[in-house]
């Protein structure tokens, strides 16, 4: 591993100060730099300062996996000339379509409504080949976070980092209530937060990076980038 990423990596797994310093925590790392653990720094957890500060840290690990999850996937695609491509057409096409839907009546021509499905079709054919194109990111990406997550489970395992302003529905209780003791299912675990934490965090961070889909691609297309286009329209 290059010194860049083990630096990464490092930071990643080690809070800055100002974060570690809001813990009554002791972090701890095994010899020959394996994965960490922690001890109570005194009398039971559970206080609101104690959550807060857990929140804090979660907050901050969503952000270093969401950055590490776009650097892995720009590695791997966004700088690839195929990527750039696909891209760049799927956006003209995108923005061609919609003008054209905008325009077209429902009276118009069978010949024109062909014409508009030969593009739709060509789009989607687009969109998934750069859904293909960034599979095997999404695989990397995969194997990261699986990694990550056992050692962040270990870390905040049957400690509750917030508090939720309602009940979760039943079916998703499994998740916010995550080896968590009793039956206060407001109580959230750690697998909870990171999700939806990590959901928003992501989405944020590649539009201020300029890498997430324009408004017209997200519209028109299907698979990873967006709903699929309405079926049906024009026939």
């Amino acid at each position: 591993m290059s010194s860049g990423c083990r630096g990464f990596v490092c930071c990643l797994i080690s809070p800055p100060s100002f974060i570690t310093s809001l813990l009554p925590l002791k972090y701890h790392f095994l010899p020959g730099g394996g994965a960490c653990f922690r001890e109570r720094g005194g009398g039971g957890g559970g206080t609101m300062s104690t959550m807060f500060a857990d929140t804090l840290l979660i907050v901050f690990i969503s952000v270093c996996t969401a950055l590490l999850a776009e650097g892995i996937t720009w590695v791997l695609v966004y700088r690839t000339d195929k990527y750039k491509r696909l891209k760049a057409e799927v956006e003209k096409q995108s923005k061609k379509l919609e003008k054209k839907k905008e325009t077209i009546t429902e009276s118009a021509g069978r010949q024109q409504k062909k014409k508009i499905e030969r593009q739709e079709e060509k789009l989607k054919n687009n969109n998934r080949d750069l859904s293909m194109v960034r599979m095997k990111s999404m695989f990397a990406i995969g194997f990261c976070f699986t990694a990550l997550m056992g050692m962040f489970n270990s870390i905040f395992d049957g400690r509750v980092v917030a508090k939720l302003p309602f009940i979760p529905l039943s079916y998703i209780q499994g998740l916010s209530h995550r080896n968590l003791l009793g039956e206060d299912y407001t109580d959230c675990s750690f697998i909870f937060l990171y999700i939806l934490c990590t959901m928003s965090i992501r989405q944020n961070i590649q539009k201020m990076l300029g890498l997430a889909p324009s408004r017209a691609a997200t519209k028109q297309a299907g698979g990873f980038l967006g709903p699929p286009p309405q079926a049906g329209k024009f026939s």
